[in-house]
């Protein structure tokens, strides 16, 4: 399961700092349900398990994405609205590679026309994953639904759809750069991926063209805590742009 976190690290007129104690590791942290049943049969983590959750831990628990299963036709659209509207989650995360389906695939449009009306953020990972590596046939996956043109025609068929590309990209990060240069219904947040191994065009675009649409994200306990901090850290970015990556962009594009 892919897991974007966004943490606040204090308000706006303070110096950036990373901030290492347990309780910490907790705050503000999203919940993310996920529905695989139509690739494996798994039982979900439903909308209505991370809402109760979130309601259980106010505080703790900043916002809960639901999930819901594209293939579903007409149930995922009602379990969509009812997501939104009963449960009052936050936006939904799709996991294309799992899923086995492309975003931009036109089967799935009436959902993306649910959503559009729901005005609620997506968020979409983009880019390979570490679920059926090394397996045979990679458990039946396909990488490549999770190509970052697929999120491109999806943002230019729906302008007013707010995207968030999930992970790096890679190995199509430079692709996945040009959406988010390209898209200003796009950003993206880069959990999942030590901070270390960006690719150098990232941590130039990170402080210049996409400082203010690049958000922090860790996946963890993927990464831990302590050594994503160190890691984005040692990139020697300004306090302005750390300010941006760590907060103020999601609180602003999130509508936090």
């Amino acid at each position: 399961m892919a897991l974007a976190t966004w943490r606040s690290t204090g308000s706006s007129n303070r110096p950036w700092r990373a901030r290492h104690d347990a309780r910490e590791k907790l705050l503000a942290e999203p919940l993310t349900a996920l529905n695989p049943m139509t690739m494996n049969g798994a039982p979900p983590c439903t909308n209505e398990y991370v809402a109760a959750m979130r309601d259980r831990n106010p505080g703790v628990i900043r916002q809960a994405w639901a999930a819901v299963d594209p293939l579903k036709g007409g149930q995922a659209i009602e379990e969509a609205q009812r997501a939104i509207e009963k449960f009052k989650l936050f936006g939904f995360h799709f996991h294309p590679i799992m899923g086995h389906f492309s975003v931009d695939d036109r089967k799935l449009y009436p959902l993306w026309e649910t959503i559009d009306r729901l005005k609620v953020p997506v968020m979409i990972d983009v880019g390979t994953t570490g679920m059926g590596a090394g397996m045979p046939g990679g458990l039946g996956a396909v990488i490549r639904h999770a190509h970052p043109a697929a999120i491109d025609q999806l943002a230019a068929d729906f302008p007013d759809l707010n995207i968030i590309a999930a992970h790096p990209g890679w190995p199509w990060t430079d692709e996945m750069l040009a959406v988010a240069l390209h898209k200003g219904n796009v950003s993206w947040e880069l959990s999942g991926w030590a901070p270390k191994y960006f690719p150098d065009a990232l941590k130039r675009d990170i402080k210049g063209r996409l400082k203010d649409k690049i958000m922090f994200g860790s996946d963890y306990p993927s990464i831990p805590y302590e050594r994503i901090f160190t890691e984005w850290k040692e990139l020697a970015y300004s306090d302005e742009v750390m300010e941006k990556i760590f907060h103020q962009n999601a609180e602003r594009i999130l509508g936090l």
